[in-house]
């Protein structure tokens, strides 16, 4: 998952829909230029990019993969159901791939794909695709629950959270003990992760930062993204050590490379530079990934192919 998310729609012409699906899919392209496709790509309706978002789930960067997964689970598309049950019935796809298409059929919330989600639950060796499919099954049950309102849905941070934020009646406190209880279902953690990052204040960033000692790799590899997200300066010391870690997950040293680039002091930068000569090709790429989107923004122009377009009201 990256951090930055945007949920309108944009207005693109054929020939520009043509060129971001042909530089997606273009493997001799760099990994950061099919990452600025893939990002535009998301915004737009249609046959055109949901069928290159899905060919791009098999391509051979697990990195561009996995994002592009994750693409259309935030863009709630139906249709890419089918595709997305594949990815998680693969097991000869990379594990961060697999979790990602799981969060993505939660993110679209269908009742109809409960029962291969069991499944999966039971059946999948990797533990991150497990507790993928618990927090995907209980999402849908909680949108059955709210009538299929969007209770869910809602995030100051524009994405679709595969958690709904815990109620604002408890405490930071209260959630710190949430989040950090191994005991506790991945859905109420996350549950209560959501809550902290909405509250923002640094006793709920605090509590969030020690989550990163989690158990769980899929727990920590979300806390990294949320701190992404946050763009705390007050992390970059904790998400460095993950990075620098090589026994660490792969998706969660991927997480924490796309936050220091979100954090972006002169360190996490540096530290960026370095990793991306990292050996595993999931860290490495993020950190080319990263570098690309820092440059981009730095210079005051968009990562994202359009952005002189206009947005369309949903």
């Amino acid at each position: 998952m990256d951090s930055l998310n945007h949920n309108a729609t944009f207005r693109s012409s054929p020939e520009m829909e043509k060129f971001l699906c042909n530089r997606l899919l273009d493997p001799t392209q760099p990994i950061s230029e099919r990452f600025r496709a893939l990002f535009s790509l998301r915004n737009l309706k249609g046959s055109g990019p949901r069928n290159a978002l899905i060919l791009a789930t098999r391509d051979s960067s697990n990195l561009l993969a996995h994002e592009a997964a994750f693409a259309l689970g935030q863009m709630q598309d139906a249709d890419a159901v089918p595709a997305l049950i594949a990815a998680l019935n693969d097991l000869s796809l990379h594990p961060i791939v697999r979790h990602e298409a799981a969060e993505a059929i939660g993110a679209i919330g269908l009742e109809s794909n409960v029962a291969l989600l069991r499944n999966s639950l039971v059946l999948d060796p990797a533990q991150e695709v497990r507790e993928t499919c618990e927090l995907a099954l209980q999402r849908i049950k909680q949108l059955k629950d709210d009538g299929g309102k969007s209770t869910v849905e809602k995030s100051p941070f524009l994405s679709v959270d595969p958690a709904a934020a815990a109620t604002s009646c408890l405490s930071v406190h209260q959630l710190r003990e949430v989040l950090l209880d191994e005991e506790k279902g991945m859905y109420e953690r996350y549950a209560a992760l959501f809550a902290l990052r909405n509250n923002g204040g640094d006793e709920a960033v605090a509590a969030i930062i020690d989550s990163l000692g989690s158990k769980s790799a899929l727990l920590r590899h979300e806390v990294a993204y949320v701190l992404g997200q946050l763009q705390n300066k007050v992390a970059s010391a904790a998400l460095s050590d993950i990075l620098k870690d090589v026994n660490e997950h792969p998706m969660v040293r991927h997480e924490a490379a796309e936050a220091l680039g979100s954090i972006a002091d002169d360190q996490s930068v540096s530290l960026l530079e370095e990793f991306s000569m990292d050996s595993e090709p999931i860290v490495s790429q993020s950190c080319e990934v990263a570098l690309s989107m820092l440059e981009y923004e730095r210079s005051g122009k968009s990562f994202e192919y359009f952005f002189m377009q206009a947005p369309l009201v949903q």
